[in-house]
């Protein structure tokens, strides 16, 4: 079982990333592969699921365990599957997911792609216990944010709207969510979740 892979970033595709580390390139699966844009060529560490199938073996890859873990929990829910799960995970930060699923928030859950009503609450009663153990991170990484300073988020956010320029979005469509990147840069938002957050809020409209 490969636990995890680290490597130079080669390049970046709309579902993918392709990881080289001793020659080898390995394709990886992951939530948001743009996410990563202003780290390809440099080296980085994926936390990784190796997926098996009658027709396809493929390896998802993940920037943090609580992703990776939240992941593999997601395809425990009847109805959810490998693409599913990315989805969900594309569309919001672990965090956001876990609070839904812990307030019951059926409203938000179906906002994910693919996920209707019955799926949500199949999330909600299959998950709801199995999350309580992602608490006190996310509580920890709460708390660290609060100390943030304005100043600490104003690299992250300008290395986000760039990311985000080389996607092919203009000035006009990122003013839109500029405001909420900012709030989100301030409080300790990474470029990973700040990208996460604008891509949601685009996709919306």
């Amino acid at each position: 079982m490969i636990d995890f892979i680290e490597g130079a970033i080669a390049y970046i595709d709309s579902e993918y990333i392709v990881v080289e580390t001793a020659g080898i390139g390995y394709r990886l699966f992951c939530p948001n592969p743009y996410a990563f844009v202003s780290r390809e060529g440099h080296q980085q560490r994926f936390f990784t699921h190796h997926h098996v199938r009658e027709d396809a073996i493929s390896l998802y890859g993940f920037g943090s365990r609580d992703e990776r873990d939240l992941f593999r929990r997601l395809l425990d829910v009847t109805g959810i599957g490998p693409k599913g799960a990315l989805a969900i995970l594309s569309a919001a930060t672990p965090e956001q997911i876990v609070m839904a699923v812990e307030q019951e928030n059926v409203a938000y859950l179906t906002k994910f792609p693919g996920i209707g009503k019955k799926t949500a609450q199949r999330m909600i009663l299959d998950l709801k216990d199995k999350l309580k153990g992602f608490t006190p991170s996310f509580i920890t990484s709460a708390a660290a944010a609060m100390t943030a300073s304005p100043e600490a988020g104003a690299g992250s956010l300008q290395e986000a709207l760039e990311a985000l320029t080389a996607l092919g979005y203009t000035d006009a469509e990122l003013v839109k969510v500029k405001g909420a990147l900012a709030e989100q840069a301030q409080q300790g938002g990474t470029v990973e979740q700040l990208i996460k957050q604008a891509l949601a809020l685009l996709a919306r409209g």
